[in-house]
């Protein structure tokens, strides 16, 4: 059973900023001639990495609201130029919208078991709450009709 991570998408306002920030960050690591994976630099690292690489996923908690995931690859420890310990979370740059839930702030990044994580949201949902612009859902689950 995979093991998931969660964690704040600090400086995004919606799913859509996110996906236009990894796009930019994958043109950037193909110029550069680098693999076309999206790299998330983070303090601590993991320890159970068997169980998140087990198919565990990085979900994104935007605006107080799980939004979106992508699919942990690979966890890669190393030591900054100072010397501080630090962790690369190396996910697939496929952005994977989720089904919105509330989500309280928190520092760092939390396991999340594969028991708590929302669902996808699919195509068959686009005519529901996946088609919707988010600052409406937001509005929406703000005044408690989500």
């Amino acid at each position: 059973m995979p093991l998931h991570l969660i964690k704040l998408c600090v400086g995004c306002d919606s799913v859509k900023d996110l996906k236009d920030w990894v796009a930019e960050r994958m043109k950037a690591a193909k110029k550069k001639g680098q693999p076309a994976h999206h790299v998330h630099v983070t303090r601590i690292t993991p320890k159970r990495v068997e169980e998140i690489l087990a198919g565990g996923s990085l979900y994104w908690v935007i605006r107080g609201e799980i939004a979106a995931r992508e699919k942990l690859i690979g966890i890669e420890p190393f030591r900054d130029k100072d010397g501080i310990g630090r962790c690369r979370l190396v996910m697939q740059p496929k952005i994977i919208p989720v089904s919105p839930r509330p989500m309280r702030p928190f520092q760092g990044w939390r396991y999340f078991d594969m028991n708590s994580a929302p669902p996808d949201l699919t195509k068959s949902a686009a005519s529901g709450v996946a088609a919707m612009p988010e600052p409406m859902r937001r509005e929406l689950r703000d005044l408690g009709l989500l």
